[in-house]
């Protein structure tokens, strides 16, 4: 038998990533098929270079957040929670209202952070991703690419 030559797994390092600037309009997307799309691009899970344990995603930036699709009675029925570990203090606030609220981004954002890493790793993934209420962005410079979501 001839020897066999035996390669090494790749490993993608953080320096060696390029990272590329994505533009998506959420006006009418439902938010979670949305969310889950988002949270893979934020990871790096679209690209050949993806490794687990280093961040290869790509920035996102979202606009209209306050024009969401959500399904269902979710409007109504879908409640987030916050509690500041005093006794009694438990507050809940329906989707319907955050959507009308002043910051209607974060109910976007709270469902795209949910499908990170709970870890250092997450947070430096959930930094990358940009939520605006409205149509316009501060972000032009980037040159960032229209992303469709069907």
């Amino acid at each position: 038998m001839g020897a066999v030559a035996h390669r090494a797994t790749q490993s993608t390092k953080a320096e060696d990533v390029e990272r590329r600037w994505y533009v998506i309009d959420a006006a009418d997307l439902v938010l979670g098929r949305m969310a889950t799309r988002v949270a893979s691009i934020l990871r790096g899970k679209h690209r050949a270079i993806y490794t687990p344990h280093v961040d290869t995603g790509d920035f996102v930036v979202i606009v209209n957040a306050e024009k969401v699709k959500l399904t269902g009675r979710k409007l109504e029925q879908k409640t987030y929670y916050r509690h500041s570990g005093w006794t009694g203090s438990l507050k809940s606030i329906t989707a319907a209202k955050v959507l009308s609220s002043a910051f209607p981004e974060r109910v976007v954002e709270h469902a795209i952070r949910g499908m990170l890493p709970k870890n250092t790793l997450g947070r430096k993934m959930f930094s990358k991703l940009k939520v605006y209420a409205g149509p316009s962005h501060p972000h032009a410079a980037q040159k960032p690419e229209d992303l469709r979501l069907a």
